[in-house]
């Protein structure tokens, strides 16, 4: 299980006041840290972007491949954004993310196949909800999966992420179970006759609710997942514990 730290997002009160400065050093000391941390990828999100502010991707990217070798996830909704953060790249990035929302599909799709990029499906419907059934959720990745291949994106370089929900969701327990059976689903071979890498973006389960939710309830999750065969997971690598319990699943597996 690969460790992708989402620390460096704009939501970081560290990263925002970073963009807004256009000041590297707090950028760098941060991948620093994540990378001590044990994480393997470094997602990049520098949240919306004004057209006059898109550059702010490349300023991110830039910034971070100055202190660390580490690859990147570029982290946007919008494909110029993520042009340009592949065209500042030093090494293949992996882009996030593709839904069924009919504008991505036309911005994005081209852009991954024409740069033969690893990419996220990320399993949101036409209007950016996530299915709650596990059957809806294999429709959506099934449509996603057949968008990508027809348009030229190469099956392994496809990444399913389902969506974890935030535990403020009235049916967020039956979602996590669906994830978990879907990740399965997905790792072993049954839905794709070949196994298929999967990502959940582990932060969403308590994103504003960690005063009300304790750590051990991402943990939990976490055990669930791996067990499942999950081959990322996005989460704040400088949560205490977390990496601990990473690094024991790691050596469990």
């Amino acid at each position: 299980m690969i460790v992708v730290a989402d620390n460096l997002n704009v939501v970081n009160p560290v990263v925002a006041a970073a963009l807004k400065n256009l000041e590297a050093a707090p950028l760098q000391e941060l991948a620093r840290r994540c990378e001590q941390a044990g994480a393997k990828i470094l997602d990049i999100n520098p949240g919306y972007l004004s057209p006059r502010h898109e550059d702010r991707m490349v300023f991110m990217v830039e910034a971070v491949q100055q202190v660390t070798q580490l690859r990147l996830m570029l982290d946007s909704p919008n494909p110029r954004v993520l042009a340009q953060g592949l065209a500042a790249c030093n090494q293949p990035p992996v882009l996030n993310a593709l839904t069924l929302e009919p504008e991505k599909l036309r911005g994005i799709l081209p852009l991954a196949a024409a740069r033969e990029a690893d990419l996220v499906l990320l399993l949101l419907d036409e209007r950016s909800f996530p299915p709650p059934s596990l059957e809806g959720k294999v429709a959506v990745a099934m449509s996603l999966r057949d968008a990508a291949l027809n348009a030229g994106v190469k099956e392994e370089r496809l990444i399913f992420d389902a969506v974890l929900p935030n535990l403020s969701w009235p049916d967020a327990w039956a979602q996590v179970g669906a994830i978990v059976k879907l990740v399965r689903l997905l790792a072993d071979g049954a839905l794709l006759q070949s196994q298929a890498r999967t990502l959940v973006g582990l932060s969403n389960l308590r994103s504003g609710l960690r005063q009300t939710y304790p750590a051990k309830i991402d943990e939990s999750c976490l055990y669930l997942m791996a067990g499942a065969g999950l081959t990322y997971v996005l989460a704040d690598v400088l949560q205490p514990n977390l990496m601990d319990t990473v690094r024991f699943i790691n050596q469990l597996l």
